[in-house]
């Protein structure tokens, strides 16, 4: 009877070992298939875990956020303690038991940071600091749970404030790129990094595109000039409605191109008689002083009136930055008048 009563209790010490052993298994390097199933999965294979979902049902009934082991064609529960770490397989995400639950395994020591810095040091100017020598941001894909897209959102308080990128050179602002003042959209740039010119400027209520320092004028003369016969004459325009950045010279009637680009130009010709209305008024513009502007001639060759006949030119061409423009007259019959105020002539750069 000693000698069975042994063996009886052999036989149990067995099946606990064996039952230990399992255990083991389940739990070394624990790693799940997934955290949010709340129901046993169809054909599970033997060995795979699951933290089991808030609200189980079917065999994992008041198994919430325990361990879900299948091992020898039945379910096993393993009742987790305040410390254990698993690897969640379809998320790629390590998790730790605090006793009540299963959090992130982010040390509470990187989170509300007051500086952080990535191969440098941070300061009270730039809490968050990096120097490297590239940085990518790319979405989380369709086929990763993600949506495919990628959002970089910057946010500022209220619409006085500024909100931008700064680029530098040598730490020196060359570029700004955002809402500087306004939620008006401005892109300028600087030389000095304290003198700033808009480049860009897009009204965030309409959707308008402005481009405050592109060049453009538009000139006039304000008396009557007086042109003889058969002289191609360069025309007074003493005058200017406006000439953002200074382009067009009124003293001596040169349009000088600030930098290199592509500009239209227009010109308005009023006659007004002299002493016969058979004149043939042309006109033309003039590149450098020299060489007439293909597709900017043109002659009135009918009967004139004065202060009615008007011939209009309007013609576009590359410049390089200090080529000269100026507006001639002719007359090819009769000395006349080139009249006031509505003879003019103006231009932009477009390109």
């Amino acid at each position: 009877m000693a000698s069975r009563r042994l063996h009886d209790q052999q036989a149990q010490k067995h099946v606990t070992h064996n039952e230990a052993l399992r255990l083991l298994d389940g739990l070394v390097r624990l790693s799940v298939l997934d955290r949010d199933l709340t129901a046993p999965p169809g054909s599970p294979a033997d060995g795979d875990r699951y933290i089991v979902g808030s609200g189980a049902t079917g065999d994992w009934v008041g198994w919430d956020l325990h361990v879900a082991l299948f091992t020898d064609g039945a379910w096993l529960r393993l009742s987790p303690r305040t410390g254990w770490r698993a690897w969640v397989e379809d998320e790629s995400l390590l998790l730790v038991y605090d006793g009540a639950g299963w959090i992130g395994t982010t040390p509470t020591a990187l989170q509300n940071l007051a500086l952080l810095g990535l191969g440098t040091t941070a300061d009270a100017s730039n809490r968050f600091s990096a120097k490297l020598n590239a940085a990518l941001w790319t979405a989380k894909t369709v086929a990763e749970g993600g949506t495919g897209d990628l959002f970089y959102t910057m946010n500022k308080e209220a619409a006085g404030d500024d909100l931008g990128l700064t680029l530098q050179t040598g730490f020196v602002t060359k570029t700004l790129v955002g809402l500087f003042g306004s939620d008006r959209f401005r892109l300028a740039v600087s030389a000095d990094g304290s003198s700033f010119f808009d480049g860009l400027s897009v009204d965030n209520a309409n959707g308008i595109v402005d481009q405050p320092q592109l060049p453009r004028f538009k000139a006039y003369t304000n008396y009557d000039n007086y042109v003889g016969v058969g002289t191609w004459t360069k025309i007074d325009l003493n005058t200017t409605d406006y000439n953002d950045q200074g382009a067009f010279d009124a003293g001596s009637n040169l349009l000088t191109a600030p930098v290199d680009g592509t500009y239209l130009f227009g010109v308005t010709l009023l006659y007004k008689v002299n002493s016969s209305t058979s004149a043939r008024m042309r006109g033309r513009l003039v590149l450098n002083g020299a060489t007439e502007i293909r597709g900017s001639f043109g002659e009135i060759s009918g009967a004139h009136v004065s202060e009615t006949t008007a011939l209009w030119l309007q013609t576009m061409l590359p410049l390089t930055a200090g080529d000269t423009v100026e507006l001639q007259g002719y007359f090819r019959a009769q000395d006349v008048y080139f009249a006031a105020d509505h003879t003019s002539f103006w231009g932009c750069k477009i390109g």
